[in-house]
């Protein structure tokens, strides 16, 4: 008699993601719950949540005990596995600085304030660019920034200067081209 051959196994249907992965995409949804709960109540504002998350988040930030804490924690991690992660991870990489276009937005300012310092013709360019511009206050602090820099003082003005062109940019108005230089 000869030994009967063991039948194929029937190829197993793929059942998705491991244990293991689920696990991670899970842990990892509730860290993206944490840094919502760590956020200021106006950066929370402009992060796109359903209202369940939202008051979750808002509950997670009231409660001081930590075993009450954690469990807010996971509920937020729940309601996160329902939700699209990817336009609430896009504005938290916005305000770490981190997304491409706000690096692009941080190196334009940064060149329009280099071009502002070498040619202060540039002040006309920009009040037309955003004409509720202070260009008296744009024109003091660029003086000052040259006057540091000669001097070899700390760059405050410097730093002034750079935060109102990020403030006039970061304004109502959108639909408008930076002044070429």
């Amino acid at each position: 008699m000869s030994q009967a051959e063991p039948a194929p196994e029937a190829p197993s249907e793929f059942e998705g993601p491991s244990k293991t992965r689920r696990k991670k995409d899970m842990q990892a949804l509730q860290d993206l719950g944490a840094q919502l709960v760590e956020l200021s109540p106006e950066r929370l504002a402009k992060v796109p949540l359903p209202d369940s998350l939202a008051i979750a988040v808002q509950e997670a930030r009231r409660i001081t005990s930590h075993e009450g804490r954690r469990r807010q924690m996971q509920y937020i991690g729940k309601l996160m596995r329902g939700v699209d992660p990817a336009p609430i991870q896009a504005m938290l990489d916005v305000f770490a600085g981190v997304s491409k276009e706000e690096v692009a937005r941080q190196h334009r300012l940064e060149r329009l304030r280099q071009d502002l310092l070498a040619d202060e013709g540039l002040l006309h360019r920009i009040a037309t660019t955003w004409p509720g511009a202070d260009l008296q206050h744009l024109r003091v602090l660029r003086r000052n920034a040259l006057k540091e820099k000669e001097q070899g003082k700390p760059p405050r003005a410097f730093r002034e200067l750079f935060k109102a062109l990020r403030d006039l940019d970061a304004g109502p108005e959108d639909d408008h081209e930076e002044p070429d230089a």
